[in-house]
């Protein structure tokens, strides 16, 4: 079997949020990056998990960006990842960078294709349903479990009141989220390995963007708050009617 994980850069969750050229560019000034927690931690080490069960199992990794993403792509490498690929471009259009990496799974013949959830820094939740019609492949968002038998693959998604169990044939393309596996932190003998596996660069396809950036606001400051004396039920009641205000 075939998976192919994608694979994003993000600003670790302490990152201090602020932005230059006419609030039109996240300033990288100091910035410490990670590995997106939920493809990282999820998507990411499920692969493993089903490699662990299935030494057959081939596991590629996918990143769109520029050079500075190789450090990332690199400690996946270290967790497990059999070979790497970087799609020379630097993109924030969801539907720019999910038809980069359907260019890649088209050639590569994938038969599972996971991706987290969504990426901690715009949070779009898209790139999966994406790269799934781009392929035309069945998608299961959210998935929180991910069991297979032969070609047939068993996934398990929270819904509103419940839990949704799908059952169906691979090729599939899944995003993963909290549940689907635990995260893992790379050993000393996988850091070593990882330096000599392949990491391809392939220059873009030609696909247009669809959207641009016009610019990035900070959500207002938090406001103070006011504490109210436990026996003061009366003030409670009126700063809740005068000034509170609905969220």
């Amino acid at each position: 079997m075939k998976i192919l994980v994608c694979i994003s850069k993000t600003p670790d969750t302490t990152a201090k949020i602020a932005f230059t050229d006419n609030n039109t560019k996240f300033d990288t000034n100091g910035v410490q990056w990670i590995i997106n927690p939920y493809d990282e931690w999820y998507a990411l080490v499920r692969a493993i998990e089903l490699k662990e069960k299935d030494a057959a199992t081939v596991i590629h990794l996918i990143t769109v960006g520029g050079v500075d993403a190789e450090p990332i792509i690199r400690k996946s490498l270290a967790l497990g990842g059999d070979e790497a690929i970087r799609v020379n471009a630097d993109s924030h259009d969801s539907y720019y960078i999910a038809a980069q990496i359907a260019e890649i799974a088209k050639q590569g013949n994938y038969d599972l294709v996971l991706t987290g959830k969504e990426t901690i820094d715009y949070n779009g939740s898209s790139i999966g349903g994406m790269v799934a019609e781009l392929l035309d492949m069945p998608y299961v968002s959210l998935a929180t479990k991910f069991e297979l038998s032969g070609t047939k693959a068993t996934i398990s998604r929270e819904i509103e009141g419940g839990e949704e169990v799908c059952e169906l044939e691979l090729p599939v393309v899944v995003s993963a989220q909290k549940g689907m596996a635990e995260q893992r932190i790379p050993n000393m003998r996988g850091i070593m390995a990882a330096r000599t596996k392949p990491l391809k660069v392939v220059e873009p396809a030609a696909i247009d963007a669809l959207t641009t950036v016009a610019g990035f606001v900070l959500p207002p400051a938090k406001a103070g708050v006011k504490l109210v004396a436990a026996d003061n039920v009366e003030e409670l009641v009126r700063l809740l009617h005068e000034e509170a205000k609905a969220i």
